[in-house]
């Protein structure tokens, strides 16, 4: 039996949109205690991270980039803040678990769990968004 035209049309027509992320927005209030925290977390020099146009920071990344953001376009501009993050989206990688765990609360992170199954544990940046830190 023939496949109806619209269906052969869909099969046939590539998609425009690439099969990559480009870049993560992280919501926060106070761009510049965000950019000093995850610069701590991620051993960058604050030098390195410019904050763009009042509210953007991207952070220099191996792979997929994340980008701190004040969202004033997307709830930022009211008292509370855009929304945060309240289930982890993303991972950040490790080689060492217990030693990113260990630093995560030298830092005085709040520690959402513990590490899981020896592979993973979560934890709050200053605004409350979820952020799971993950064995490679």
């Amino acid at each position: 039996m023939d496949e109806p035209n619209e269906v052969l049309q869909a099969k046939q027509q590539a998609s425009p949109i690439q099969n990559k992320v480009g870049n993560i927005f992280i919501p926060v209030r106070d761009i510049e205690r965000s950019r000093a925290w995850y610069c701590r977390v991620l051993g960058l020099n604050v030098e390195d991270c410019a904050i763009m146009n009042g509210h953007l920071c991207p952070l220099p990344m191996e792979g997929t980039g994340l980008i701190l953001d004040t969202m004033p376009k997307w709830g930022g501009d009211r008292p509370e803040g855009a929304p945060v993050i309240d289930t982890p989206a993303f991972m950040l990688m490790t080689r060492d678990l217990p030693a990113a765990f260990a630093y995560m609360k030298q830092l005085g992170a709040e520690l959402v769990s513990e590490i899981e199954h020896d592979h993973w544990f979560v934890v709050k940046d200053p605004d409350g968004n979820k952020l799971m830190i993950c064995k490679v």
